[in-house]
């Protein structure tokens, strides 16, 4: 590999390495301001699984620093969801330069859509899917066991869970943008609509707790939002194609004109 090659490949790790440094001095400032209200964002956390505890019940810490780290990683959490757009953002910009200049222009929706699906899919978990899970798991106390959750065990479920949703509601912008790239077509998407659907439940089987009601309450957003997915990719697939017709008319249009000099050149020179 010579130097010209080595220079591009260079340049993509430099640019790289900006963008995850603001990145993680944006989320280390809005961890500082989330720090603040460590205690409220834990009880908001918890008030899904507290709603459904027997009266009295709290949920209980066994190592000393158990609470402290658990306020940072709560603390991290809200940074990282208060600074969403500008991360998305920065993930924009280190793809743009691989971009034409047309596909710029989707830099403001990229970042309102893909902020807008993930906060949207953390606060359907939150909102839905948590009351329906954690009422079915508590179900299981009786006269002879009782439920004691931890605090660093309920913290790592639920973090899973909201970043699970968060992030599987981000299928429609995934859509797009291999529709754009010419990798899937709205047509191979209605095709495999079955597949999908199958694959749907099977991924909130994996990501849910084990009861029907909650794998369906993931499983149906997630085919609504596929489906979501084959009208961007049809406008995405429409826009890619008249794009590659205009170029075609540009090139048959250049390869006219050159013709047409050709034989202008060769009756001047008769």
């Amino acid at each position: 590999m010579d130097r010209e090659d080595k220079q591009p490949f260079i340049g993509h790790l430099e640019e790289l390495r900006k963008r995850l440094v603001a990145s993680a001095i944006a989320v280390g400032i809005g961890f500082a301001a989330s720090y603040a209200f460590a205690e409220r964002l834990f009880g908001l956390l918890v008030a899904p699984l507290k709603a459904v505890m027997p009266e009295g019940d709290h949920l209980i810490f066994t190592n000393l620093p158990e609470m402290f780290f658990t306020y940072l990683k709560v603390s991290l959490l809200a940074g990282v969801m208060l600074v969403a757009p500008f991360i998305f953002y920065q993930l924009w910009m280190f793809i743009a330069p691989g971009l034409y200049r047309k596909e710029k222009k989707y830099v403001i929706p990229f970042v309102v859509a893909s902020t807008l699906l993930f906060v949207g899919g953390a606060l359907f978990g939150y909102f839905v899917v948590f009351p329906f899970g954690f009422k079915f798991f508590v179900g299981f106390s009786n006269e002879y066991v009782k439920a004691l959750p931890s605090v660093k065990q309920y913290f790592s479920f639920a973090i899973k869970l909201l970043f699970a949703f968060g992030v599987v509601f981000e299928l429609p912008v995934v859509i797009f943008f291999l529709a754009k790239m010419g990798v899937v077509t709205p047509q191979l998407l209605r095709k495999k609509r079955k597949y999908a659907i199958l694959m749907t439940f099977v991924l909130a089987a994996i990501l849910t707790p084990p009861d029907v009601v909650t794998q369906c309450m993931m499983a149906g957003p997630l085919i609504i939002l596929y489906e979501i997915g084959i009208l961007v990719a049809q406008i995405a697939w429409k826009s890619r194609e008249k794009k590659k017709k205009e170029a075609e008319d540009d090139e048959a249009i250049a390869e006219a004109d050159e013709s047409k000099e050709v034989d202008e050149a060769g009756e001047v020179n008769k």
